[in-house]
């Protein structure tokens, strides 16, 4: 990787943590899921950056890739919800992914979140070229499982390249000695851990109001459809 390329991905990665700290500011009960959506999407563009995908406001048993339609105000955050906040923004293609949970009001799942929180933070402290993906899955499973919860097995982390957000690289939440491929100087990844106290995976409900786009241009958007995904809870 060039150091021009370097650089293009180091600034989409600003705009997306600054994004995504002015995010949980607004994560209160009452707040509106569109107005949150909104103001987030606004603050990336307003930064010179584009959106690499909606912004995804998922609560609760609702895993990931929720977004609030443009016409929805009906959607508000009350006490006790566990929102995902999940944000993507891209400078000239270079996309940077990053995601927050937060729990509104109360301190019921701080642990769940936390081993989250910590099985990412472990999972990079073991990268390097020529690690394994198996050897990240399984510190994030091990880390997730220390703190008496389960990983989502069928929700992965996965590689990224210039304009292509799920690039081909899966990296998963648990240790599958299937997933060989050893990473190499270059790669750009984006880890993802989910624990739940659930079953442990998830299945897929309605849409979720992303689509592709395919005329790119900075708010481009470089998902296909998704679906949202709900964690069993047994």
């Amino acid at each position: 990787m060039n150091n021009d390329v370097y650089e293009k991905y180091i600034f989409a990665g600003k705009v997306a943590a600054e994004a995504r700290e002015y995010g949980i500011s607004l994560l209160k009960s009452g707040a509106t899921l569109l107005e949150i959506a909104d103001k987030v999407e606004s603050k990336i563009l307003k930064s010179a950056a584009g959106l690499a995908f909606p912004v995804n406001i998922s609560i609760n048993e609702i895993a990931a890739h929720f977004s609030p339609r443009h016409d929805d105000n009906s959607l508000t955050l009350k006490k006790g919800d566990v929102v995902k906040l999940d944000i993507g923004a891209h400078f000239e293609g270079y996309i940077a992914d990053t995601a927050v949970t937060v729990e509104i009001g109360s301190n019921k799942y701080h642990d769940m979140i936390k081993a989250s929180s910590e099985a990412l933070e472990n999972a990079i402290s073991i990268i390097k070229p020529k690690i394994s993906l198996f050897e990240i899955g399984k510190t994030v499973e091990e880390t997730i499982n220390s703190y008496g919860f389960k990983p989502i097995n069928n929700l992965t982390g996965h590689s990224m390249q210039k304009y292509v957000l799920h690039a081909g690289m899966t990296i998963a939440n648990i240790g599958d000695k299937s997933y060989k491929t050893k990473i190499k100087v270059g790669d750009v990844l984006a880890i993802e851990p989910f624990a739940t106290d659930g079953a442990g995976f998830v299945n897929t409900g309605e849409g979720s109001n992303i689509y592709l786009c395919k005329n790119f241009s900075r708010s481009g958007v470089f998902l296909s459809v998704y679906w949202v995904l709900k964690d069993l809870k047994s």
